[in-house]
C-alpha cells in the first residue's frame, strides 16, 4: 500500500489477509499525520508497473518500505513483479 507520512509518500508492505492499521504505522514512523495515497498520487511514480502491481520494493523508487514484522514469520513472500500477470516469490530473508 501506499501511504502519505507527513505528505511524504511512502510504501507500506503486508499480508494481503491484514487490513492497515493506520494509527500503528503512524506511531511506528513517529509521523505526526497519515493517509492512503491516490491512484493518481503514486501512479507516476512507478512508470514501469501498472498500477497496483507495484513490487515491494519502494527503495527503488525513492520511497521509504515499512514492512510488517508478521511477514518475518513467514519462509517465503510472494507479489506482484510489476504486473498483475507475473508474481514473485522468495525467502523473507532474502526480501
Amino acid at each position: 500500500m501506499i501511504v502519505k507520512l507527513d505528505d511524504v509518500m511512502a510504501m507500506a508492505v503486508l499480508p494481503a489477509s491484514l487490513h492497515i492499521d493506520l494509527a500503528q504505522l503512524r506511531a511506528a514512523t513517529g509521523a505526526k499525520a497519515i493517509a492512503l495515497a491516490s491512484e493518481p498520487e503514486f501512479k507516476s511514480k512507478f512508470p514501469d508497473c501498472e498500477t497496483g502491481a507495484m513490487p515491494p520494493f519502494g527503495n527503488l523508487y525513492g520511497l521509504a518500505v515499512y514492512a510488517d514484522q508478521s511477514l518475518a514469520a513467514d519462509k517465503e513472500i510472494a507479489f506482484n513483479a510489476g504486473s498483475h500477470n507475473e508474481l514473485i516469490r522468495l525467502p523473507f530473508a532474502d526480501f
